[in-house]
């Protein structure tokens, strides 16, 4: 009966997290992983160790990418150094403002930063932020399928045993 409901809270928690990788009113990928960490040790199944590992290891490869993908694709959409130093600032100054802050702070960090570099060039500003908000898009795609992967190896496991 205890590990039955160990495995419902563990579910519950790695939905949540689940729902934080699009959510930013939520944390993420994190908090999945400390639902795959609850069942593994809570609920006592024959589910390998390795699985530990390998979401560990996204998991923070994945904390990683959430900061350093919008800034490649801010300079590979024409961004300058200015926008990304300054979405890399408007992130920081953003997680002060939830939910949205930080995703805002970030566009509106290169899009300023941007126009410090160049006041005139309201377009290239514009792509650079464009670039910023795609690799937001890239890095939550990351995030959701590698929780998504984490609540299906646990069904998996659970309708398995």
């Amino acid at each position: 009966m205890e590990q039955n409901i160990i495995t419902i809270v563990s579910l519950i928690i790695i939905g949540i997290g689940i729902l934080g990788t699009f959510l930013p009113i939520l944390p993420g990928l994190a908090v999945s992983f400390v639902g795959l960490i609850l069942y593994k040790y809570g609920a006592n199944p024959d589910f390998s160790v390795w699985y530990i590992v390998i979401f560990g290891i996204l998991t923070l490869i994945s904390l990683v990418l959430n900061y350093i993908i919008p800034i490649k694709t801010t300079e590979k959409y024409g961004g300058s150094n200015y926008g990304k130093y300054g979405g890399f600032i408007g992130t920081i100054v953003g997680l002060f403002f939830p939910p949205l802050g930080f995703l805002i702070g970030m566009l509106l960090g290169v899009f300023l930063g941007e126009l410090l570099h160049d006041r005139n060039d309201k377009q290239k500003a514009l792509k650079a932020t464009k670039g910023a908000f795609i690799g937001f898009i890239y890095g939550t795609g990351f995030n959701l399928m590698i929780g998504l992967a984490m609540f299906l190896v646990v069904l998996i496991n659970i309708f398995n045993s």
